[in-house]
C-alpha cells in the first residue's frame, strides 16, 4: 500500500461552525491516481486512546495507527505549502504526542510526586502523609 494524505480545505461551509474546516483522507496510490477512487478512510484526530480503537483507521490499520498516522502527518507537511494547513498538520502531530504525567511539589518535604488519581490539588506527597498519619 502507498498511502498518502488528501488534504481537502474547506472555507465558510454553512454546516460548519469554523470559518476553515480541513479534512485529512488516508488514500492508497496503489489503487489509483486520482482521489475518489482511491479513498481508503479519514484520518482521526487521534487514532486510539489508550489502546481502545474508536474509529475505522484504527481498526483497518491496528497497533500500527498511531506511527502511520505520524508518518503521513510528517509528509503531508513537508509537501505542503498552505500556512493553514501547516498549522492543522502540527496541531495534529502535537496531539500525536504522549502526554508527561503531571508532578506537583510536596509541600513538606519539596520533592515532586505524581498525585494520586484525579486529585491535582493533592500538595502533599503520600509518605509525608502516611508520616503525619502516623505521628498523631
Amino acid at each position: 500500500m502507498n498511502l498518502r494524505l488528501y488534504v481537502s480545505k474547506k472555507d465558510y461551509a454553512r454546516d460548519y461552525s469554523q470559518r476553515g474546516y480541513i479534512r485529512f483522507a488516508v488514500i492508497d496510490l496503489d489503487k489509483s491516481k486520482k482521489y475518489p477512487a482511491n479513498y481508503v478512510c479519514m484520518l482521526p484526530m487521534q487514532p486510539s486512546i489508550n489502546g481502545k480503537v474508536k474509529n475505522i483507521f484504527s481498526e483497518l490499520f491496528g497497533k500500527d495507527s498511531l506511527e502511520l498516522a505520524k508518518t503521513l502527518l510528517t509528509k503531508a507537511l513537508k509537501a505542503e505549502s498552505d500556512v493553514e494547513i501547516k498549522t492543522e498538520i502540527e496541531r495534529r502531530l502535537e496531539l500525536l504526542k504522549p502526554k508527561q504525567p503531571i508532578q506537583v511539589k510536596c509541600r513538606i518535604c519539596g520533592n515532586s510526586f505524581e498525585p494520586r488519581g484525579w486529585n491535582i490539588k493533592q500538595k502533599i506527597c503520600q509518605e509525608c502523609r502516611q508520616k503525619t498519619y502516623n505521628n498523631q
